[in-house]
């Protein structure tokens, strides 16, 4: 077991608010209140520290994917983004074969058994073809509570989220249904009509996926999903900001309407995110990687993103001029709320994992513990 440690002199971001010159106390795995006998003390003068990043939404980094990829690539992919300072992620898949799904999931929970992962996202098939994004649209088909039924099981308890296009035949069924089992229900990559949605919320929807993306925009006389997503406060909604998926000014409009409570930041990563340019897969379609911007060989769609959440946070306080703390509410402390992991991670509070992330006085990461193990240790460099 690593030795106990005392982070201090930083600007701890707490759930009250900021402490200048605060500490953190680690014992173990765990944050606790009180510095055991001859603790280690690291001091972080001019740095940040603030809660491990939370990602409910991604499909792959450091070169490997979570949709499609073995065991080891999963690892891989994780290994990546944790040191970018995603201490909890959640695996997202993408549209496939029904069967092939089912059997991936079923190795993604092995992974979630073993807290590699906390779970996993089916995005698609159940999605519409008219908002399809990046993803197969021979594969695509109508939630049918059977078929998501089958995925559910096929995850053995760690199903997480589903998005789910619930103007479909079958979609406000298949709300009630993962509702039901426990199942976290997204609306997105949708064609659906504001009343739509809105009867979708009330069937159980708590969440909107990626938010402004593979939805209508909104309109005057046609308001769309948009707007139902970000009036009604039981809905989280999904925002990238990787500068490429959103426009400051859409990123503020969501914060200013959904507050920062109702906000997750997500990565929406694929396989090259941490890694680099060049030629990939996103389940069966190519996608061309060029400056940091993911598209489709074929159409051109943009085909998830290449953002680690370090790179999202230091963004959203230097560019977007959000508060540090709406900051770390939409990076950690309410996705962790979403997953009902809350009493684990998404603040420093004694008790919880010491899961944490040090930023240096212009927030970039420099710093990043998961269970009191330092992933990237800010002594080191």
């Amino acid at each position: 077991m690593a030795p106990s440690k005392v982070l201090a002199g930083a600007r701890v971001v707490l759930p009250t608010g900021t402490v200048d010159d605060g500490r953190v106390i680690v014992d173990g795995t765990r944050i606790v209140d009180t510095a055991p006998p001859q603790a280690q003390v690291v001091d972080l003068p001019g740095h940040w520290v603030v809660p491990g990043f939370v990602d409910i939404h991604n499909h792959g980094g450091g070169g490997a994917s979570f949709a499609g990829g073995t065991a080891e690539d999963v690892l891989k992919g994780v290994e990546t983004h944790r040191r970018h300072g995603t201490t909890t992620v959640v695996a997202s898949a993408v549209t496939g074969d029904l069967d092939f799904l089912a059997r991936h999931a079923g190795m993604l929970a092995e992974l979630a058994q073993q807290d590699d992962i906390v779970g996993i996202h089916f995005e698609g098939p159940f999605i519409s073809p008219c908002r399809k994004g990046a993803h197969d649209e021979q594969l695509l088909r109508d939630p049918d509570p059977a078929e998501v039924r089958k995925l559910v099981d096929a995850a053995h308890g760690h199903a997480k989220m589903m998005t789910l296009a619930t103007e479909l035949p079958g979609g406000l069924d298949s709300v009630r249904l993962l509702v039901e089992h426990g199942v976290i229900a997204a609306v997105g990559h949708t064609d659906a009509t504001y009343e739509q949605t809105v009867r979708a919320i009330d069937a159980g929807a708590t969440v909107a996926t990626h938010l402004f993306n593979a939805m209508p925009p909104v309109g005057h006389r046609a308001p769309g999903p948009i707007t139902a997503l970000l009036e009604d406060e039981r809905i989280t909604v999904e925002l990238i900001n990787d500068g490429t998926h959103l426009h400051p000014a859409a990123l503020q409009l969501a914060f200013h309407h959904a507050g920062a409570s109702r906000v997750a930041f997500i990565t929406d990563a694929m396989d090259a995110a941490g890694f680099g340019d060049g030629r990939y897969l996103l389940g069966p379609l190519e996608v061309e990687v060029a400056d940091g911007v993911a598209r489709l060989v074929e159409g051109g769609s943009i085909a998830g993103s290449t953002l680690t959440l370090d790179r999202a946070f230091k963004r959203a306080v230097t560019v977007d001029r959000l508060p540090v703390g709406d900051v770390v509410a939409a990076i950690s402390a309410n996705p962790a709320r979403l997953l009902g992991l809350d009493d684990r991670v998404g603040s420093l509070e004694p008790g919880k994992d010491a899961d944490l992330v040090v930023l240096d006085d212009a927030f970039d990461l420099v710093g990043v513990m998961r269970r009191g193990e330092w992933v990237v240790d800010p002594q080191l460099g």
